[in-house]
């Protein structure tokens, strides 16, 4: 006995997945479904998944296919950005930091078409089930979630192209066989995982990749780009102002034809299990490391080494789902408070795969040539100060040497 459902928002792509599950919501709760396509920047032709959904019988105001590239970049790449977040010290959390934005925006769309639940594709293996339905809950905490993957019995890629061949859903014709991996992409990343990728010893097919050239393959000669920023945003590329979709848009283009951005990670999945995936997020590492160039020379040392601290906390909050949640909002707070300086232009050489840092200026400047020099300082740094430093710093192992000799 389910629960009765009058209308419910399904986060859809047109792909098999969703596509079954649309008619699968429809035949199981016997209720009107809304779909949401964001357009996060994933590469794709979003047209045929309006088309698709007309012929599923979905009523032409209820579906909905947003331009959500902007708002995506400005508002949670490049807050994440700032904390200069990797989970397990290597993954820039692509896939992570989309999925509370298609649950906001998911969840505006129910409330606008008055619906009583909202539904998603993720399967109950994976992480995006947590960071979906974490979403809607602390959005609207009252919502009813309907998670097919946990609830059908179609319960492999067999079992979803029969039903879709019943129901003359289409099928690619790639899809008739198992897929050899599933990808999940947007502006800063694509994702890999399954199936060819299971057995972490074999390394990636180089057909996987989708967003880089076989770093081999890029070009001989390396290429220098300079990225401004202000209070720790990127808002030039080259000296022209763009936007932050747009910042991240060319510098994908340059980590493409460069090679750079590719990751092959088995991480600890928050559902408790290993799982080994491919990233390549071409922009987002140049631009990564952009911001630490910045902060180099504009961010004090305490403050500096406390976000290095705070930042696989942060991490670990956006890979698990809790972008909404009051510590992770407490922790963009200490961390947007120490960008206030973080202004100026960094120069960097991208080379067969490789971001280099070559330059870095800033007006907020913390970096004294003057004092660091090894030539005549002209009295800016008296060495004789040193002697008292360590002897101090010292004084305890002093102490114990004594006592433990």
């Amino acid at each position: 006995m389910t629960d009765q459902i009058n209308r419910v928002v399904l986060a859809y792509s047109g792909g098999l997945d969703t596509s079954v599950i649309l008619k699968w919501l429809q035949q199981t709760y016997n209720c009107e479904v809304v779909t949401f396509t964001a357009d996060l920047g994933q590469g794709e032709e979003l047209e045929p998944a309006r088309q698709k959904a007309q012929m599923a019988g979905v009523k032409t105001e209820h579906i909905f296919i947003d331009d959500l590239r902007e708002e995506f970049v400005a508002d949670y790449v490049f807050p994440m950005m700032r904390s200069n977040a990797l989970y397990e010290g290597l993954y820039l959390l692509g896939t992570s930091i989309a999925r509370p934005l298609i649950a906001k925006r998911q969840i505006e769309i129910a409330r606008q078409v008055n619906a009583d639940a909202v539904s998603h594709g993720a399967t109950g293996k994976g992480n995006d089930q947590v960071r979906f339905e974490l979403g809607y809950y602390a959005l609207a905490p009252d919502i009813k979630v309907i998670a097919p993957w946990r609830e059908w019995d179609l319960t492999s890629r067999t079992r979803l192209i029969e039903f879709a061949e019943q129901h003359q859903i289409p099928v690619a014709k790639d899809k008739r066989g198992e897929s050899p991996f599933s990808t999940d992409a947007n502006l800063l990343h694509t994702s890999s995982e399954g199936k060819v990728l299971e057995d972490p010893w074999q390394e990636v097919p180089d057909y996987v990749y989708s967003r880089t050239v076989n770093p081999e393959d890029a070009p001989d000669a390396p290429e220098y780009i300079t990225i401004d920023f202000e209070r720790g945003d990127g808002v030039a590329l080259n000296g022209e102002g763009v936007s932050p979709a747009t910042l991240l848009t060319k510098l994908n283009e340059l980590g493409r034809r460069h090679g750079i951005g590719r990751l092959d990670l088995v991480e600890n999945r928050f559902v408790g299990m290993k799982s080994r995936g491919m990233y390549e997020t071409p922009g987002g590492t140049i631009y990564h490391l952009a911001h630490r160039g910045i902060e180099q020379i504009t961010l004090d040392r305490g403050a500096a080494h406390l976000k290095d601290e705070l930042a696989p906390r942060y991490a670990e909050l956006v890979y698990n789902g809790f972008w909404f949640s009051p510590e992770r909002e407490m922790l963009q707070a200490a961390i947007d408070h120490s960008q206030a300086k973080v202004s100026g232009t960094v120069r960097l050489k991208l080379y067969k795969g490789g971001v280099y840092i070559v330059g870095r200026k800033s007006p907020n400047s913390l970096y004294s040539e003057k004092v660091v020099t090894f030539e005549d300082d002209q009295g800016a740094y008296d060495q004789r100060d040193a002697a008292g430093f360590i002897k101090l710093n010292a004084l305890r192992l002093r102490l114990l040497g004594r006592r433990d000799a």
